[in-house]
């Protein structure tokens, strides 16, 4: 029996995706957030949720199966903030479409273009406060246990607008992810204190709220960081001397 692993389970989420045609472009679907067949119905389906209904402002992952929950945030008028491609150049951009915009230039915000093209970066020192965070995800489990593609992008955001003040414990985690990559139970072992779990899981056919136990990330656990990281990523340095100062 060989040893169940987060690289493991992703593994075999990622084979069985590409073997059964679930997965859809970009392919093939290794080393990404899968995009799956349902990804919209997903997205469709967090409309449904209380917790999105009343969020003002959304923080949405930017790959490509969470894209049309970024353009149902912008049709519904919310504040939508995306994470800056791997944290370079900042935290998050808050996407702000042109005045009167068309469903067409919705899609076109909502896309990784969008970011490009029609969005502002938000200071670490603003005063933001997220309502809901909408993230992808490789796999899943019933309880709330979350696997992304191994980098740590998501867990280290969470962590970052915690220490901004813009989360807390409370914030909804939601991911839409396809009924595949929702398993039983993932081996609690697996998990540090960096992890983020999530509260609701959407796929194309139900939702589900976990019963999560586990705790969200209150900071940056700044001993799990390489120099390689803090060098890749300068505003980790910056938020770094944020916390000298408010101590």
């Amino acid at each position: 029996m060989s040893e169940i692993t987060k690289e493991s389970i992703r593994q075999n989420i990622w084979t069985y995706m590409e073997e059964n045609n679930i997965s859809s472009f970009p392919r093939p679907v290794f080393n990404r957030i899968p995009n799956f067949k349902g990804a919209e119905q997903a997205c469709c389906k967090v409309l449904l949720l209380r917790e999105f209904q009343t969020a003002g402002t959304v923080k949405v992952n930017p790959d490509k199966p969470q894209q049309h929950a970024r353009f149902l945030t912008l049709e519904a008028n919310k504040t939508l903030l995306v994470p800056t491609p791997r944290l370079r150049s900042g935290l998050f951009n808050k996407i702000t479409p042109p005045p009167n915009p068309s469903k067409h230039v919705l899609r076109i915000c909502s896309s990784s273009e969008g970011v490009k093209s029609y969005s502002s970066k938000v200071g670490l020192n603003s005063k933001v406060t997220v309502d809901v965070v909408i993230i992808g995800s490789v796999a899943v489990s019933l309880n709330g246990r979350r696997i992304g593609k191994g980098e740590g992008y998501a867990d280290m955001e969470f962590a970052m607008m915690a220490t901004m003040g813009a989360v807390n414990s409370n914030t909804p985690v939601i991911t839409t992810v396809h009924d595949c990559q929702v398993m039983e139970s993932i081996p609690d072992e697996l998990f540090g204190e960096h992890d983020v779990p999530v509260d609701i899981i959407v796929t194309p056919t139900r939702i589900i709220r976990c019963e999560t136990p586990f705790p969200k990330p209150t900071c940056i656990l700044w001993s799990l960081l390489t120099d390689e990281k803090l060098n890749k990523i300068p505003i980790l340095r910056i938020l770094k001397e944020m916390e000298k100062s408010n101590h």
